[in-house]
C-alpha cells in the first residue's frame, strides 16, 4: 500500500523536453516529473507516486488531508508514548 501526500509545486521547469517541478513537503524540497499532470501549474497541491505526479489537489483538499495525516502521527505518538 502506498500513501500519496499532497506536496506544493514551487517551481516547474523542462528537461530534455521532460516537465519537471520542485515540490515542497513542509520544507523538504524534491524533484517530481509532471509529464502525467501537464496543467499543474506553481503553488498548486498533488499527489506524487515513485517520482511521478499522479493527480492535482485543490488547497482544501491538501489541507484536509495534512490535517488528517498530522492527527494520525499524533495518536501514534500517543499509543508509543503509553
Amino acid at each position: 500500500m502506498c500513501l500519496g501526500i499532497p506536496g506544493k509545486i514551487k517551481e516547474i521547469y523542462e528537461i530534455n523536453n521532460i516537465k519537471m517541478a520542485k515540490i515542497d513537503y513542509s520544507g523538504v524540497e524534491v524533484e517530481v516529473c509532471l509529464e502525467a499532470t501537464p496543467e499543474a501549474n506553481v503553488d498548486e497541491y498533488v499527489i506524487v507516486h515513485a517520482g511521478f505526479s499522479i493527480s492535482r489537489l485543490s488547497e482544501g483538499e491538501a489541507n484536509e488531508t495534512l490535517d488528517i495525516l498530522r492527527e494520525i502521527d499524533k495518536i501514534n505518538q500517543q499509543e508509543h508514548n503509553q
